[in-house]
């Protein structure tokens, strides 16, 4: 894993994220101590719309309000 000071980082700033990017990890230090990491985002799986509308309706049936409006429940959550 690369190292780079803090200043050298803000210099060269967008090199690191393309070299983040293409999969290296540079770790960011102050004064020779750790305080952050470069790194590519970890990849999210994309959800296709009708798998996200099953998954709530799914869930929406073992959830009830047991007669309570949504506004009852905002309130609710206030006190």
């Amino acid at each position: 894993m690369t190292r780079v000071g803090a200043y050298e980082a803000k210099t060269r700033l967008s090199e690191l994220l393309k070299r983040a990017t293409n999969g290296e990890r540079i770790v960011v230090t102050k004064h020779g101590v750790p305080v952050a990491e470069l790194g590519p985002v970890a990849k999210s799986e994309k959800v296709q719309p009708k798998e996200a509308i099953d998954a709530l309706k799914s869930f929406r049936k073992g959830h009830r309000l047991n007669g309570m409006s949504i506004r009852e429940l905002i309130e609710k959550g206030r006190r």
